[in-house]
C-alpha cells in the first residue's frame, strides 16, 4: 500500500537576527499545508500553530531540542527571519500581491521573488546573548518611574497569551507589553526600597496607565536596543496608473497563510 514518496525536502539555512542561531529549514509538504490550514479555525492559538509548524521544519535538530527549549530560545524577531526561509523554500515567490498606490489609490496584484525583497540587521554581540540583555530606561513624564526593557522570546509570547486567554486584552497589547522586564516605582521618599512591578497582569495595568509620551520612550528604545535587529522585506513598485514610486513593506504572515490557499 503506497503511503509516501520516498523524497528528500529541499532545505534553507536560516542565521536569526537577534540569537544568531543557525537553522536548516526544510520545505512544507502539503500534509503540513493541511495542518496550518486547520489552525486558522481558532485564531487564538494560530502563533503556537505557527510555532509548532516552523519547529517541525527544522531539519536536523538535537535530540533534547524540545519544542519548549525551541521557544525559549528563538525571540519573535527570530520568528520572523525562520518563516521567510520557511516560505522562500517552500514556495519561492510571492504571488498575486495586491499594492494600493499611497497617492492615486490605484490597486494592482504583482508576483514577486521573495528573495528579491529580503535584507537582514544583524545582531552584534554572541550567540544568544541577546536574551540576557536588559535595559533600564527612565520616564519622562512620570519622573519617578523607570522601566526595564528586554526582547521576549516565543515561549514569553506563548505564556501571555495563556495567561490572558480569558481577558480583553488585544494580541497587540500583550505583544506591547512583552518587551517590559518590569516597572521600578519609586513612589514614596521616605521608602527604603522602590517597588517592583513585576507581575505581567500587573505590568500591562501599569502599562496602560502610562502617559502617551512615556509609551513612546519605551517604544523607541526597544527599536534602538533590540527591534532594529530583524530582516526586512521591501521592495520598490511604481504605479502604472500614476507613475508615483514608492517603497512597500511585505507582510509575509499574510502572504503565507494565503499562499496555502493558491
Amino acid at each position: 500500500m503506497f503511503t509516501s514518496f520516498d523524497a528528500v525536502l529541499p532545505t534553507y539555512e536560516v542565521i536569526t537576527p537577534q540569537t544568531k542561531r543557525s537553522f536548516l529549514i526544510k520545505s512544507m509538504t502539503v500534509a503540513d499545508e493541511e495542518k496550518m490550514k486547520a489552525s486558522l479555525m481558532n485564531e487564538k492559538k494560530i502563533l503556537q500553530h505557527l510555532n509548532k509548524c516552523i519547529y517541525d521544519a527544522i531539519a536536523e535538530k538535537e535530540p533534547k531540542f524540545t519544542l519548549e527549549k525551541f521557544l525559549s530560545h528563538v525571540t519573535l524577531k527570530d520568528r520572523e527571519a525562520l518563516l521567510y526561509g520557511l516560505y522562500h523554500i517552500t514556495y519561492d515567490e510571492i504571488r498575486n500581491y495586491t499594492i494600493s498606490c499611497g497617492q492615486c489609490g490605484n490597486s494592482q496584484d504583482i508576483t514577486i521573488n521573495a528573495s528579491d525583497t529580503f535584507s537582514i540587521n544583524m545582531y552584534e554581540g554572541k550567540v544568544g546573548e541577546i536574551l540576557k540583555k536588559r535595559v533600564t530606561k527612565d520616564l519622562k513624564i512620570l519622573k519617578n518611574v523607570k522601566v526595564v526593557i528586554k526582547q521576549p522570546t516565543l515561549l514569553d509570547e506563548n505564556n501571555a497569551m495563556k495567561k490572558f486567554a480569558f481577558q480583553n486584552y488585544s494580541n497587540e497589547l500583550i505583544a506591547e507589553t512583552l518587551i517590559i522586564d518590569k516597572f521600578v516605582w519609586e513612589h514614596m521618599v521616605e521608602a527604603k526600597d522602590p517597588v517592583e512591578i513585576v507581575d505581567r497582569d500587573e505590568i500591562v495595568r501599569a502599562y496602560l496607565s502610562l502617559p502617551a509620551k512615556d509609551k513612546k520612550i519605551i517604544s523607541n528604545t526597544y527599536v534602538e536596543e533590540f527591534g532594529k535587529y530583524q530582516i526586512e522585506l521591501k521592495m520598490q513598485n511604481t504605479c502604472t496608473k500614476c507613475g508615483n514610486t514608492e517603497v512597500i513593506d511585505i507582510d509575509l504572515v499574510d502572504n503565507f497563510f494565503r499562499a496555502m490557499y493558491q
